[in-house]
């Protein structure tokens, strides 16, 4: 087992080496080169980074966490994930290019008005602090149990710590750094989960061949849902529900668009995001296969599920055989590494697309001189960083569920609006009453929000699941409908 001095010299040391990347990209600090990195990134770089960023901690530990309770169910989302990676780069981005935006809520304003602007703006505001926050809880609590704990630091300082680090590497180059960043913790994050696949076969007598067509793995694998469309986690649902929340959460969303907004062509974009798609869907399905190979490694060797406040928590499983168990310290290091990594990855580039956000979308920078927008960026960087440690502390006291389901669940809520501004600026001709778009986007909140309480007996046992997003997504495009007024 490695002590907790040990663990923070790596995190000490891993830190050293994003500091040099971020003097090295810094440039001069300008706001071009903080937003969207002068557009000018290799694609290459820029896929596979986000594969590192779309992974985060949460697929890091929840989704292995998650295997034992839905087995391979999750993949059926993930296949969505890929078809919906692919209306972002045909659909979403010749959109965006088309329009040179530097925040792609601008082009809400283009088409629809100032306070559709505003409202997407906002939605994704709500949509990344909740996501980023999500993320970030996860890695906190695992570095709280296996190393603060130890030394009395309190849950609450463990966070500020956290988001202070992530704030001082990106505080100068923003996304131009972050590109690099993330190349890094890919890397890291890919070789963490080949090892532990890779030891946990060893240390089961299997080869990975051998694994997949054994009957232990068969007893856990099962992926497709098809008994009953009443289900939750049916296939058709949670494949639509899957491509859904890929349009959301990459293409309607600045975090992950600010990267591919930085290549310096449309095709180059695209090309970036069709590769990482494939990718990403091989490296989750290695993630599950490692879920697999943990809860029979913990079942063989007596592990108990960790507990935190109590309860079991599953998505504490991989660190605590990573950490504690017999594997090696090959792969407790690369854990530690990759977890951090995970937790770095996604919650640097929430922090600059927050800050790049609300510079561009609430603050009307073009009206300041450069130095006035550079000093606003500033201050706004670290009014985000605030913001996350306090969302990030409430967590600990109110989630009661596995991370990756929460995460998606909010999606719903978050998004779906989104998806209706975008769905009805780029489909349909019509101009709005934008005055009125306030009131359409949060009615369809609260209807979507009181279709997600109501239990399945009322609806014959229907259990409404990921598909809430386009349901909310359609309630907002008729929304507009209503609201429209006629051509010119």
């Amino acid at each position: 087992m490695l002590s907790p001095e040990f663990i923070f010299s790596l995190i000490a040391g891993y830190f050293l080496v994003l500091m040099a990347i971020a003097k090295w990209t810094g440039g001069q600090g300008t706001n071009q080169t903080f937003f969207i990195a002068n557009r000018n990134a290799p694609w290459y770089v820029v896929a596979f980074g986000m594969i590192g960023a779309s992974l985060s901690g949460v697929t890091f530990i929840s989704v292995p966490g998650w295997v034992e309770a839905t087995q391979f169910h999750y993949l059926q989302v993930v296949l969505g994930y890929v078809a919906g990676y692919f209306v972002v780069a045909y659909v979403l981005l010749p959109v965006y290019y088309a329009h040179g935006v530097t925040s792609i809520y601008e082009f809400l304003s283009l088409r629809l008005g100032k306070n559709s602007h505003r409202a997407g703006a906002l939605f994704f505001f709500i949509s990344r602090v909740l996501g980023a926050s999500f993320r970030l809880f996860l890695v906190a609590i695992v570095l709280q149990q296996f190393i603060f704990d130890a030394w009395g630091v309190p849950f609450e300082l463990t966070v500020v710590l956290s988001v202070a680090l992530i704030w001082v590497y990106t505080q100068k180059g923003g996304i131009r750094t972050i590109l690099w960043t993330d190349t890094l913790q890919t890397s890291l994050m890919i070789l963490a989960v080949i090892l532990s696949v890779y030891y946990l076969c060893n240390a089961l007598g299997f080869s990975l061949g051998g694994f997949l067509q054994s009957d232990a793995f068969g007893q856990t694998n099962e992926l497709w849902v098809t008994d009953s469309f009443l289900r939750r986690d049916h296939a058709l649902k949670s494949f639509i529900g899957g491509a859904f929340i890929t349009i959301c959460m990459t293409g309607l969303d600045q975090d992950m668009m600010q990267k591919n907004l930085s290549c310096k062509t449309l095709k180059e974009a695209q090309l970036n995001m069709v590769v990482f798609s494939l990718v990403l869907g091989v490296i989750t399905a290695l993630f599950m296969v490692l879920g697999a190979l943990l809860f029979l490694y913990a079942r063989q060797e007596g592990i108990a599920i960790p507990l935190m406040d109590g309860q079991p928590k599953t998505d504490l499983l991989f660190p605590e055989i990573a950490l504690k168990g017999k594997l090696g310290i090959g792969v407790a290091i690369t854990f530690i590494l990759g977890l951090i990594a995970a937790a770095y990855s996604s919650a640097d580039s929430a922090l600059t697309s927050l800050t790049t956000s609300f510079c561009v979308d609430f603050l009307s920078l073009e009206n300041k001189t450069e130095n006035e927008q550079i000093a606003t960026r500033k201050k706004v960087h670290v009014a985000m960083s605030a913001m996350l440690v306090i969302v990030v502390i409430v967590f600990k006291h109110v989630l009661d569920r596995n991370v990756i389901d929460s995460l998606l669940i909010v999606a719903g809520y978050t998004y779906g609006p989104l998806l209706g501004l975008f769905a009805f600026g780029i489909f349909t001709s019509y101009r709005i009453n934008d005055k009125k778009v306030w009131g359409v986007v949060f009615t369809a909140l609260l209807i979507t929000g009181v279709l997600g309480q109501v239990d399945a007996a009322v609806l014959n046992g229907y259990q409404i699941g990921y598909e809430l997003l386009p349901i909310n997504g359609g309630l907002t495009f008729l929304g507009l409908v209503l609201i429209r007024r006629q051509q010119d």
